[in-house]
């Protein structure tokens, strides 16, 4: 079951996008749990102290006591995988937005057209990451790594050495066909060495894509422009 959390000051606000989230749910035929918030310390507290979990939040960006940015970093070390869809009335957020790894911007004069698609590709996104996983099997060993918790996939000789949330784990099989293997557009290639998965990739800065968890990779010249295409497709389609 999907657990949304609803924070804006304006409690009417809140009746009506808990309405479009349920809404959206509904037709979806996804199970959930909303809950809603007024006050942005208490959706804090929850997650901070209480150990709260959330899939997915809907922000308010203006609030008077934090704003959604403010939110939004607070809340990243303890839920680095959650979605959040801001929604403001200043379009100049977006590029803030961004450098968060903000799921989705929705502006409050289009809301009733946008939040609900932006609802709903979220909790595709969401049931999407958490369906899949790469299985590495030997005679000693099956693990199995979700796709969601894949940073990058680094060729080390004759092994592909994979770095995800939980430590290294290394398979003894090429690049390629690991890469085949995984089936996944979410997957690129910024160097003949080197897999990255998109939904990891926070920016792309000086040849670098910088990740979530810190790493910054080199992007070969070669793949450059062809990264940037495909991250421009991936987060057109998904995000």
């Amino acid at each position: 079951m999907l657990r949304i959390a609803i924070c804006d000051d304006d409690s009417s606000a809140v009746a009506k996008h808990k309405k479009i989230t349920e809404t959206c749910l509904m037709q979806m035929g996804s199970a959930g749990e909303t809950v809603s918030y007024t006050s942005s310390e208490n959706l804090l507290y929850d997650i901070t102290e209480d150990g709260f979990f959330f899939d997915l939040i809907l922000l308010d960006i203006e609030m008077p006591e934090n704003t959604g940015m403010e939110i939004a970093r607070k809340i990243k070390p303890y839920l680095p995988n959650v979605k959040i869809i801001f929604i403001t009335s200043h379009i100049e957020y977006a590029i803030d937005a961004f450098e968060l790894s903000i799921f989705r911007y929705v502006p409050k004069n289009d809301i009733d057209k946008r939040l609900f698609s932006a609802i709903q590709d979220a909790v595709k996104l969401i049931q999407l990451e958490d369906g899949k996983a790469y299985t590495i099997q030997t005679n000693s060993r099956l693990e199995k790594i979700p796709y969601k918790e894949i940073f990058y996939i680094e060729r080390e000789g004759k092994n592909a050495s994979i770095s995800a949330a939980a430590g290294v784990s290394k398979v003894r099989k090429s690049l390629q066909q690991v890469y085949a293997e995984l089936n996944a557009e979410e997957f690129i290639y910024i160097d003949r060495g080197c897999i990255v998965n998109m939904i990891h990739i926070m920016q792309i800065k000086d040849g670098m894509a910088v990740l979530k968890n810190g790493v910054s990779l080199p992007i070969s010249r070669t793949h450059l422009q062809e990264v940037k295409v495909q991250i421009n497709n991936y987060w057109g389609t998904h995000i």
